[in-house]
């Protein structure tokens, strides 16, 4: 019987426990796997000086599949997200997320199966940020007032949001064609352009 290559990183708080319970489900499968087992977050950061240390992201190349537990994200101080070092690094620029109600799993909603592509990299995903009080900070809000004459409070942090032409089209292209592979009948573009 064939055996699959799965990176499996536990994660912080609650996230080995969600993933021993991951690996044991698809273990009664039948189907047979060797878990190779990295970890990332704020329990690895002292230790290599990064939440993500690059053998992680080896393992991940190597196999092509990885199953990841919650990883803590520092709000305000700290490291910068796991969950973006990884889009970026790895090019996981399509969040699938698919959502389908079965019969005896009680839900207000019936027959529903909707797919919902979302673009992972880019706008606020870009993670390019500068805080509060800093001189890189105070010179985008100087330089945005120049270019545009948008008065930009002092005490602000700003995120950039860049949408490409390139990354639209491949996010677009990925749902056509994921559409077609899986056999629906219709894509629904979603969009913010009346208020962004």
């Amino acid at each position: 019987m064939k055996s699959y290559d799965v990176t499996l990183i536990p994660g912080d708080g609650i996230g080995p426990e969600i993933t021993e319970a991951t690996r044991r489900v698809l273990e009664a499968t039948g189907v047979s796997f060797n878990w190779d087992m990295v970890f990332a977050g704020a329990e690895v950061q002292d230790k290599y000086g990064t939440p993500l240390p690059e053998h992680v992201l080896e393992s991940i190349r190597k196999n092509k599949v990885a199953i990841k537990g919650p990883v803590t994200t520092p709000v305000g101080s700290g490291f910068r997200s796991v969950n973006v070092a990884l889009r970026k690094k790895l090019e996981l620029y399509a969040c699938v997320r698919p959502c389908k109600s079965y019969i005896g799993a009680p839900t207000i909603y019936k027959d529903v199966d909707i797919v919902v592509v979302r673009e992972n990299m880019e706008d606020l995903y870009s993670g390019i940020e500068f805080e509060k009080g800093t001189t890189q900070a105070a010179e985008l809000i100087n330089c945005i007032e120049k270019i545009d004459g948008s008065a930009i409070k002092k005490d602000s942090g700003i995120s950039i949001k860049p949408i490409s032409v390139t990354g639209s089209q491949r996010i677009v292209r990925f749902a056509f064609e994921y559409a077609r592979a899986d056999g629906r009948k219709k894509v629904t573009a979603v969009h913010k352009a009346n208020i962004m």
